[in-house]
């Protein structure tokens, strides 16, 4: 098993494609057919597309506060290209690009940041859990949903994303705890870029890897280049077979880095060099994997320029869309709640309408 030549004790990274784009670890590399390789690459290509235009747009005042994925694409298109469809996603809020390559569509993900809660309901079918704000309570849920699969014997395993500031609260151990003591089919994704808003990772723990926090439950942990879409690909697929299997949860961490502000609300040049963040610049996940598929003859420069092109044009056109259904509905305010309406909410509503129908609003 992969996770078995990889000591979670250690500064043991696994990978698959250096900074480079070029296989170094031959033995592992996942055997994934070209259509789903393009897949994956060109979700990448929209989720970085549509992150930066987001910032673009909540800089201008027509998005609110806005919590950017530039740099992490792969740690999240790689686990959701190794998940089938009936498997659960469960976020924080920093999973753009898997929330894409799940089902959610890109005008759902701008509704949700826009203040319109027509964005946390998606299509029937789409396996994805709203966008989760409290830190660690994601955990909790991911591990409920597993545990439900496991006891109506449903084919369908939970992988749910928190990051390296996330495991310090308590809900990422009693989630952990959950899943690995009832053996539920679960896997966690610690999106490691770092930084936990202006605390480094190193002032957060003194455990020397994130992975090794799978000790304590008696689960496999592995840490992982987060910048390797194909290493990300196949420690998934592994933990995914071992959780259909009834083997329980795995834990893994993803080596990554958050290029952008923790939210538009944050300027990360008061506590990061531009020196890290440069040399994190040269790790770049969409660089690597382009450059990958150009070497096996699936892709080009010029199919490259093409694609651009056409996804700036479709986030655009997306984002216009979402702008022009108008404010959101005032009963909106009310109605996600509770799956009823109760009487006092009613009357709350009532009360509201009145008053801006006095108002002349």
């Amino acid at each position: 098993m992969l996770v078995k030549d990889f000591d979670p004790l250690k500064k043991q990274m696994f990978q698959v494609l250096d900074e480079t784009g070029k296989v170094v670890n031959p033995k592992y590399l996942p055997k994934i057919d070209k259509d789903t390789l393009l897949r994956m690459y060109k979700t990448m290509s929209l989720g970085r597309i549509a992150d930066d235009k987001a910032i673009q747009f909540q800089r201008q005042g027509r998005m609110l506060t806005y919590a950017p994925n530039h740099g992490q694409e792969a740690c999240q298109i790689g686990p959701m290209a190794a998940s089938r469809n009936q498997d659960w996603l469960v976020l924080a809020f920093r999973e753009l690009n898997a929330m894409l390559y799940k089902g959610v569509t890109l005008e759902q993900a701008y509704l949700y940041w826009y203040g319109n809660e027509a964005g946390s309901r998606f299509d029937d079918g789409v396996n994805v859990l709203p966008v989760n704000i409290p830190i660690g309570s994601q955990l909790s849920h991911a591990a409920g949903l597993a545990y439900a699969a496991k006891v109506q014997k449903k084919d369908e395993v939970s992988i749910v994303y928190i990051g390296d500031g996330g495991t310090s609260h308590g809900e990422f151990h009693e989630g952990l705890n959950f899943a690995a003591v009832l053996d539920a089919p679960m896997i966690c994704i610690i999106q490691n870029n770092q930084w936990a808003i202006s605390t480094p990772r190193h002032k957060a723990t003194r455990a020397q890897t994130l992975a090794q926090k799978a000790i304590g439950y008696g689960i496999p942990g592995i840490q992982v280049d987060g910048n390797d879409v194909l290493a990300m690909y196949a420690v998934t697929k592994e933990a995914i077979e071992r959780a259909r299997k009834g083997e329980g949860p795995t834990l893994i961490e993803a080596v990554t880095y958050r290029m952008g502000p923790h939210t538009t609300s944050d300027n990360p040049k008061l506590y990061r060099s531009d020196e890290e963040v440069a040399s994190w610049e040269k790790k770049d996940p969409i660089i690597r994997f382009k450059n990958y598929l150009v070497e096996l003859g699936y892709w080009s420069d010029e199919q490259d320029e093409k694609l651009q092109e056409e996804q700036k044009q479709y986030v655009l056109d997306t984002f216009k869309k979402v702008e022009e259904s108008g404010l959101v509905p005032l009963e909106d305010v009310f109605r996600y709640t509770y799956e009823t309406m109760p009487k006092h909410l009613q009357e709350q509503l009532a009360e509201y309408k009145k008053y801006l129908k006095s108002e002349g609003l």
